[in-house]
C-alpha cells in the first residue's frame, strides 16, 4: 500500500481532544514502523452545523469513498434534537458506505479493571460481530397522531437473507483468524421474534462451510446473563443489529468500561470507519480529563485493518503495559490529563 489516507472527523465534546491523542500516537506508530499517511480533517458535528445548518453533504461521501479509512471521535450535542446528527453523520456513514459489520473486540488487559468477581484476562477475550446497516435501524416507520391520546409509533425490524449471511460469514472468518476456542455464537430472539429464524436457518447453512468452527447459540437475554456468569463461554458472537449494539456495551463494562472500547464499522476491503464506542460527553468538553485509550485502540483496530499489523499490535501492547504497570491507575475520566496519556502511549512506541 502506498500512502495511507485517513478521513478524520473529530466531532463533538470530547471527540476533538481524544481525537487528537489518537493521531498523536498514529504519528508515532508511522515513524516507528515506516508508513506514509495523510490526514484529511473534516469540520462535520454540532458547531458546524449551528453555523451552516449542514450535516454532511452529499459530496462529502464521494469523497470518503477515496480514502483507505474513517477515524470518528464522537458525535453529539444536547443543543440539537436527539439523534439528528448520529443519523446525519454516523448513520450517513454506516449506510451509504454499506458498512456492514460492526466489529467489538471485547478484551481485559487486567483484572483490576473487570467489575465481575474472580474474572481475569483469560476470562474476558471475545469478539462480538454486530449487523450493522439492517434491523430497526433503518428507520421504517414513523409517528403518527403524535402528542395525541391515540398517538401511534411503528418501527420495522428488518431483516435479509444478504445481510445475514455476510456478517454470519464475517464472524466465521473471524474465528478461524483468531485460532483459538474456534467457535462462533449466534445471538438473537427467534423464539419471540419469529422474522429472526432467518437468522437461524442462514447461521446453520453458512456453518456448513466451516467443518472446523463449533457453533453456539443463546437467546440475547439469557447471552447477557451469561456474559456475566460465564464470559470465558465466548469467542466469537454474532448478532442482528439492535442486539448487537446492547451486548456490546455490556462486554464494554467488563472489559473495563466505555474508556477502553474501540469498534470498527467495516466493509471489508473498501474504505471502513473506526471509533470509540463513548459518546461526545459535553460536560467534560476541554477540560483535558476525558480518556483517550478507546480511541487509541481504534487507531490500532484502523492500522490493522489496512495492512499494517505490527504498527496495530505495538499500540496495543504499549497501552497493555501502561495500564498493567499501573502508569494509567484506572479509566476513569480525570485519572490523568488526556495529553499526559496520549503522550505517555505515543512516547512508548
Amino acid at each position: 500500500m502506498g500512502k495511507l489516507r485517513v478521513a478524520v472527523i473529530p466531532g463533538d465534546g470530547i471527540g476533538e481532544e481524544v481525537t487528537r491523542e489518537a493521531m498523536k500516537v498514529l504519528h508515532a506508530a508511522a515513524e516507528k514502523f515506516g508508513f506514509d499517511y495523510e490526514k484529511i480533517v473534516y469540520p462535520f458535528g454540532a458547531e458546524h452545523y449551528l453555523k451552516t445548518t449542514e450535516t454532511m453533504p452529499e459530496s462529502v461521501f464521494s469523497e470518503l469513498r477515496q480514502m483507505n479509512a474513517i477515524f470518528l471521535g464522537a458525535i453529539g450535542d444536547p443543543r440539537i434534537e436527539t439523534g439528528m446528527l448520529e443519523h446525519a453523520i454516523i448513520g450517513g456513514i454506516r449506510f451509504k458506505l454499506d458498512l456492514y459489520v460492526n466489529l467489538r473486540p471485547v478484551k481485559l488487559l487486567h483484572e483490576r479493571l473487570c467489575p465481575l468477581k474472580d474474572k481475569g484476562p483469560k476470562d474476558v477475550d471475545m469478539v462480538f460481530v454486530r449487523e450493522n446497516t439492517e434491523d430497526a435501524y433503518t428507520r421504517i416507520g414513523g409517528i403518527f397522531k403524535q402528542s395525541t391520546p391515540d398517538e401511534v409509533a411503528i418501527a420495522t425490524m428488518l431483516y435479509t437473507r444478504k445481510g445475514c449471511e455476510r456478517a454470519i460469514r464475517y464472524a466465521f472468518e473471524v474465528a478461524r483468524k483468531r485460532n483459538k476456542q474456534k467457535k462462533v455464537t449466534l445471538i438473537d430472539k427467534a423464539n419471540a421474534i419469529r422474522a429472526q429464524d432467518i437468522w437461524t436457518r442462514t447461521f446453520a447453512d453458512v456453518a456448513k462451510e466451516y467443518p472446523d468452527i463449533r457453533t453456539d447459540h443463546a437467546y440475547i437475554d439469557a447471552a447477557c446473563m451469561w456474559m456475566i456468569k460465564n464470559p470465558e463461554w465466548f469467542d466469537v458472537a454474532v448478532s442482528p443489529n439492535i442486539f448487537g449494539d446492547i451486548i456490546t456495551d455490556l462486554g464494554a463494562m467488563i472489559q473495563g468500561g466505555l474508556g477502553i472500547a474501540a469498534s470498527g464499522n467495516l466493509h471489508p476491503g473498501q474504505v471502513s470507519m473506526f471509533e470509540p464506542i463513548h459518546g461526545s460527553a459535553p460536560k467534560y468538553k476541554g477540560l483535558n480529563k476525558a480518556n483517550p485509550i478507546a480511541s487509541i485502540m481504534a487507531v490500532s483496530m484502523l492500522l490493522d485493518y489496512v495492512g499494517q499489523e505490527n504498527a496495530a499490535a505495538a499500540i496495543e501492547k504499549s497501552v497493555e503495559t501502561a495500564i498493567v504497570s499501573g502508569k494509567i491507575p484506572s479509566l476513569n475520566a480525570g485519572v490523568l490529563p488526556t495529553d499526559e496519556i496520549g503522550t505517555m502511549v505515543a512516547k512508548s512506541l
